[in-house]
């Protein structure tokens, strides 16, 4: 057995991501259903560890103690990049739109409670298959599973990631047709004279004034360096007061806040300057290595009897979301973009924004461009979902405490 310290399972975490770069070349369906290059080949790592514990060998042996500041490191810059700012761009449809995804957050909970309760299992299972890993993604449900596990939830990272995959896949496969058959059957078009590229209209950002010389990008990126580890810092202050009143939170939570408190205020007074593409550039390193660390490390021997339960939940969660479409296209507007919306909607809740931007594409390329669905659908999946997720799966984790 080899035994890695902490700086070289991150090496080695390096050279498995880019394993899964290669695989997703190599395998066009991984890149068509948005599968995330660090969760294939962290998968890959982690089966073949199960055939190796088949044969009762331990290939290697992880020091996966900077899983977690990489973890907090992600969820800090999502904080950062989560502007008040952006709510006042179609304001009011953001909030609509992140009340529709709240409230079916909720849902999913429910539902994946009431399959648990079925089966005999832990409520708190409906909670990790339910948002945590369907609303939230890989991401998310790996940032939980250890407070699942504390709760009573065995194998709650090999769960985590079990459902988030799978939901990544039918939200890639199910929301284009399911928006097809609803622009069909209300004869939609796109409004005459909106102008835009087919097929195109990514995350909506912060316009900010980007550096464009090389040392004002290293000094930007240093910036963004700099008050994400203050925030990670102070967030770790924050998280111990929430542990002193007797809440149950993911360790990120108070950094994200931290983060999203520093750059409403910089947005305010234009102090800090923060750099929207670097903190997006730090963030998406940090996901990526945080991903790939964490999964290489999974046992996923520890879901054998759980394949059904997660299965009818899975099935039951996507009955939903497709019926949950028909009043988000009906409070979105009933038009061409309310429906493209849904398309995104199906794709978030159940896998990623990058999920929600494949299906929207899809449908943009066949029956013209929709605006108004690419700067809402983005901002709450993006951002903004992920602050009230985080409360939804909170508030039921320690209820069931």
């Amino acid at each position: 057995m080899i035994q890695l310290d902490a700086v070289e399972t991150l090496a080695f975490g390096g050279v498995v991501l880019f394993a899964g770069y290669a695989l997703c070349r190599l395998i066009p369906v991984l890149g068509r259903y948005n599968i995330p290059e660090p969760v294939v080949g962290g998968l890959v790592m982690a089966l073949i560890a199960l055939v190796a514990y088949r044969f009762d060998i331990t290939l290697v042996a992880f020091d996966t103690s900077l899983q977690q500041p990489l973890m907090v490191a992600f969820f800090t810059t999502v904080g950062v990049n989560a502007s008040l700012a952006l709510l006042r761009v179609s304001g009011r449809q953001v909030m609509v739109f992140l009340a529709l995804a709240s409230v079916f957050a909720v849902l999913q909970n429910l539902l994946g409670i009431s399959v648990a309760t079925a089966f005999g299992l832990h409520p708190l299972f409906g909670v990790l298959a339910g948002s945590t890993t369907l609303t939230g993604g890989p991401a998310t449900g790996l940032a939980f599973a250890p407070l699942f596990e504390q709760a009573g939830v065995a194998g709650a990272e090999s769960i985590a990631i079990s459902s988030a995959m799978a939901g990544i896949i039918c939200g890639g496969v199910i929301g284009g047709p399911v928006i097809t058959l609803l622009i069909r059957r209300f004869k939609l078009r796109p409004e005459s004279g909106v102008a835009g590229v087919p097929g195109g209209g990514g995350a909506a950002t912060l316009q900010t004034d980007e550096p464009q010389d090389d040392a004002g990008r290293e000094f930007a990126a240093l910036k963004s360096i700099v008050i994400i580890l203050v925030a990670m810092w102070a967030g770790s202050w924050v998280g111990q007061g929430f542990a002193a009143l007797g809440l149950t939170l993911p360790a990120y939570i108070g950094a994200m806040l931290l983060g999203a408190l520093i750059r409403n205020i910089d947005d305010y007074t234009g102090w800090i300057g923060l750099s929207v593409r670097s903190t997006d550039v730090i963030g998406n390193v940090s996901l990526a290595m945080f991903l790939v660390v964490a999964l290489m490390n999974l046992r996923l021997w520890e879901l054998a009897g759980l394949a059904l339960p997660l299965m009818v939940n899975l099935a039951l969660q996507i009955v939903l979301v497709v019926l949950f479409c028909i009043p988000v296209f009906r409070l979105m507007g009933r038009d061409y973009d309310a429906a493209v919306m849904g398309g995104g909607f199906i794709g978030f809740m159940l896998g990623t924004t990058a999920n929600a931007m494949a299906v929207m594409r899809t449908l943009v390329e066949r029956y013209g461009v929709a605006p108004r669905a690419f700067l809402v659908a983005p901002l709450v999946g993006a951002f903004f979902i992920d602050f009230t997720n985080a409360l939804i799966i909170t508030g039921f984790l320690n209820f069931w405490e």
